[in-house]
């Protein structure tokens, strides 16, 4: 039970803490009612979840929203901003939001090379900054039962899109164990077991 040193998060093949950033882009009450993709309660406990779990890890999260400022919009949901504080948020006019310059340069500023990214709808504002960062050099891990779109068919389409242009598509769980990765790493395991505890992922009997 011998385990190897941790990795250097610059080579590392796999994500870990120090080589990710986490964007959360347009969870606002408009796009949520819009999805048809999945159930829209499940949708906002996982996108919760997963913002909880990169917190606990401590991975940068760059939040941005859409059409705040010219009144056509909601700010982001409630769930999400209590659990995001004070973290700064980035709103654009831009349905991408790689075409914003003050959130493109608060993902760029941050120097890691992995995108984790959960946004709304899948077929628009994830899509679009994903294809984007990947031609930059970027790596981009989509959380897949975080997002939604108008329709399965239209959610499906886009994962399909950005997979094939590079994308690594991922989940919350397997995003959990990556992060966690060795059992050896105390200082995260009561986070980890009670973020897959409170998403059923583990059940306590």
């Amino acid at each position: 039970m011998t385990s190897y040193a941790p990795r250097d998060p610059k080579t590392d093949r796999l994500l870990a803490p120090e080589n990710c950033v986490f964007a959360i882009i347009d969870y606002q009450p408009t796009q949520i009612e819009s999805i048809e993709s999945m159930n829209r309660y499940q949708l906002v406990q996982n996108i919760v979840a997963t913002t909880k779990l990169m917190q606990a890890y401590h991975v940068p999260i760059i939040l941005s929203t859409v059409n705040v400022g010219t009144g056509r919009n909601k700010d982001t949901i409630t769930a999400l901003k209590d659990l995001l504080g004070d973290t700064p948020s980035y709103d654009r006019t831009t349905i991408n939001a790689w075409e914003d310059k003050e959130f493109n340069e608060a993902i760029t500023s941050t120097n890691r090379h992995n995108i984790i990214m959960a946004a709304l709808w899948t077929e628009a504002c994830l899509t679009f900054p994903a294809i984007d960062a990947l031609a930059e050099g970027y790596d981009v891990y989509p959380v897949v039962d975080a997002v939604g779109g108008t329709s399965l068919t239209a959610h499906n389409a886009a994962l399909r899109r950005v997979e094939q242009a590079g994308a690594k598509l991922t989940s919350y769980a397997q995003l959990a164990c990556e992060l966690q990765r060795d059992w050896n790493r105390t200082e995260t395991v009561p986070a980890f077991l009670e973020n897959m505890s409170e998403t059923g992922k583990f059940l306590i009997l």
